[in-house]
């Protein structure tokens, strides 16, 4: 289950929220087993499951074993991206090598080279859409979807003019080719959980 409130108490003088505040407000109410983002303005929190934790924690250790253990990979980071009230705390992510935070401590999207979001029942529309939006708008390479409810993963590639150009269909168990990314390497499937 996924729950979306939308912030209407004490607006601010200008009658709206800050994004800040919105964040201090989303850490203060996510409980323990959740995760919360804002997806346009709205702030939105879905339950962790084991499959989508068991996935992640497979595509984790492969990135680590190409690219190093000090190799900049983050699970439910904050990150700002274009568009109004985009907030994402995308499942795991890849920063370039020698990449800084902002002033603020957070990544910018333009250094983001990769990014897995792991369905849940209640965020499949965000994921394949508004989130798929706005990671194509922000130009971000490789955007990898990984289903465990169809056994599917959808890889994006090619960013261009707010899109990706390029879409593959994969069943879990398929490896999935990224050598003509910036990833350079294969992501193996075949362990990753249905649920």
């Amino acid at each position: 289950m996924t729950i979306a409130l939308t912030d209407r108490t004490e607006m601010a003088e200008n009658g709206e929220r800050s994004f800040d505040e919105m964040f201090e407000l989303l850490y203060e109410i996510v409980p323990e087993g959740f995760k919360g983002e804002i997806v346009e303005g709205a702030i939105v929190m879905s339950p962790q499951r084991r499959a989508h934790s068991a996935i992640i924690r497979i595509v984790l250790r492969q990135l680590e074993a190409e690219f190093g253990p000090d190799s900049t990979l983050e699970m439910d980071v904050r990150l700002d991206l274009p568009g109004y009230k985009n907030g994402f705390a995308p499942d795991l992510y890849k920063v370039s090598d020698g990449a800084e935070p902002d002033a603020k401590g957070n990544w910018r999207y333009q250094d983001v080279e990769f990014v897995l979001e792991v369905i849940s029942r209640g965020t499949a529309d965000s994921d394949y859409g508004k989130k798929k939006d706005a990671y194509a708008a922000s130009g971000i390479p490789v955007y990898l979807i990984a289903d465990p409810y169809t056994g599917l993963c959808h890889l994006y590639t090619v960013p261009k003019d707010g899109e990706y150009r390029s879409r593959l269909k994969l069943d879990f168990g398929q490896p999935v080719d990224l050598t003509d990314t910036l990833l350079g390497m294969t992501l193996q499937t075949d362990r990753f959980p249905r649920d």
